[in-house]
């Protein structure tokens, strides 16, 4: 009488990928706290660029969750082009963005100011999680 609902194989699938997306998420965003952290010198390389990366990283994760039947190029594309209008935005210096920015959460997403090496942790970041996903990822939903 009651039974259980079966799921598509392309549901099963989706579901799946939401978790994985999920952790990957979870995973990113903590080392990359770590990286700001005090436990990483103001000036050191980890806090300079891996922070940024990181966060590159963690941006495709997020396109990977919201749309996981894209193509990874596709994907990384649409990470890559955020990445990049967030860091052109630091180039609009208005009170009302900059109060915002002076916030915790705020300044982790915005930034603060232009920097041309940003770009190119943005490019590694989202090409490491396009790898990732490549590899690891995309193998396990078969």
């Amino acid at each position: 009488m009651f039974r259980k609902p079966r799921l598509k194989e392309g549901k099963a699938i989706n579901i799946r990928a939401s978790i994985i997306y999920s952790l990957a998420i979870g995973i990113t965003i903590l080392l990359g706290l770590l990286s700001r952290s005090s436990f990483v010198a103001p000036s050191s390389f980890v806090h300079l660029y891996v922070g940024d990366a990181l966060w590159a990283c963690l941006i495709y994760w997020g396109v990977c969750f919201l749309r996981p039947s894209l193509q990874v190029a596709a994907q990384a594309l649409f990470a890559l082009v955020f990445c990049f209008c967030i860091e052109f935005s630091q180039l609009y210096q208005a009170q009302w963005i900059n109060d915002i920015r002076h916030t915790t959460l705020g300044g982790l997403i915005l930034g603060f100011g232009f920097k041309v090496s940003d770009l190119f942790a943005y490019l590694i970041g989202v090409l490491l999680g396009a790898y990732l996903n490549i590899c690891l990822v995309k193998k396990q939903l078969g």
